[in-house]
């Protein structure tokens, strides 16, 4: 079995926002015809050219088929967050975008999971809206920029958001936004190449040392692309903790190497020696497939990279759905076939009745 817990989608088509709110900025996909690309257009910059298989769930369930992945975990496009708009408005927006993803979802129910968005700007809005997700929509959970117009995670005002999360077993799915050093990196595609891998060492360092992970033991947090720079700088943070405790131990006393195993990573890391270092270091209960489906950065052929590699069977079979499960709160009899079932028992993974 495979699930991807990294696949972003739009609807096809949303209200005119610059006309349902008043003011500018938002995104709006410019379609050419109907079953061709479209363009996603912020007003009237262009921002990307994106393909049906991002708002098309028959053309999405074909690449699915073709690449053997049984299970995508919904969520939206990053640029679709709108943090720095109007809270009413942003709450307006996560509605429309929750509700369709919900839709698809219902749709296909042993094929898709949905992660809702919420309008982090406003804590009250978000703590009502996640309630929403979880309670009425049937979401498992939902994606959250690494941080929220320049404030990190770990700010007090965020308490609440976390409190509701954990007391409704909701997944948090952590994924960079709005990176920093746009201005600096504005050449070779710097920003998603250096600045998005550094935004998810920002929010996961602000967890940790905010002490958010400590306050809130039970919280499902997983990261984009692998936890971006974090693996590999984790001994410089905890060294940087252990020696500068007057600077690093201000809100927590807990070592970040120690709160490492309330994590879970994606496996987009593009690299086979990144990847066993990411399952040597945290293990591969702590690592899920991941690709940043439909996009260009993400890994084209899902699964590719942990299948060509020399791991025993459990332990891709962990990283290609048994850590998804875990994350996502939900049993894999819930969308497993009899022939997945068996696979799983003969290579050793434990399949939970």
């Amino acid at each position: 079995m495979k699930i991807d817990i990294h696949a972003h989608i739009l609807p096809k088509t949303w209200p005119d926002l610059r006309e349902r709110y008043g003011y500018g900025g938002f995104i709006r996909l410019d379609h050419e015809c109907d079953g061709c690309s479209a363009r996603m257009m912020k007003d009237d910059e262009f921002f990307r050219d994106v393909d049906p298989n991002l708002w098309d769930p028959r053309a999405r369930l074909d690449d699915c088929e073709h690449s053997k992945v049984d299970i995508q975990v919904l969520s939206t496009v990053p640029v679709m967050f709108s943090y720095w708009a109007k809270a009413a408005d942003a709450h307006d927006l996560s509605k429309i975008l929750n509700e369709h993803i919900a839709g698809v979802v219902a749709e296909n129910p042993k094929r898709f999971v949905g992660l809702g968005t919420l309008p982090m700007q406003d804590t009250d809005r978000s703590v009502q809206e996640l309630e929403r997700c979880i309670n009425e929509l049937g979401l498992a959970g939902v994606e959250i920029g690494t941080h929220v117009n320049q404030t990190n995670l770990d700010d007090p005002r965020f308490d609440p958001i976390w409190e509701a999360a954990e007391e409704l077993g909701a997944a948090i799915f952590v994924h960079p936004w709005d990176m920093m050093g746009m201005d600096q990196l504005s050449d070779y595609w710097l920003p998603w190449l250096v600045s998005m891998p550094a935004e998810t060492s920002r929010a996961i360092c602000s967890l940790m040392m905010g002490g958010v992970l400590d306050r809130y033991p039970n919280l499902r947090f997983a990261f984009a692309h692998g936890g971006g720079s974090f693996p590999a700088t984790l001994g410089r943070v905890d060294w940087g903790f252990q020696v500068r405790p007057d600077l690093c131990q201000v809100r927590s006393k807990s070592r970040p190497r120690d709160l490492v195993d309330k994590l879970v990573f994606d496996t987009l890391v593009h690299d086979p020696a990144m990847l066993r270092f990411l399952v040597d270091q945290f293990g591969a209960d702590h690592l899920a497939l991941g690709t940043d489906y439909p996009f260009v950065l993400g890994e084209h052929e899902p699964g590719k990279l942990i299948e060509s590699m020399d791991f025993d069977g459990a332990t891709k079979e962990q990283m290609l759905s048994g850590t998804a499960l875990s994350w996502l709160g939900l049993e894999r009899s819930d969308f497993e076939t009899e022939a997945s079932r068996a696979h799983s028992e003969f290579i050793g993974f434990e399949v939970p009745r």
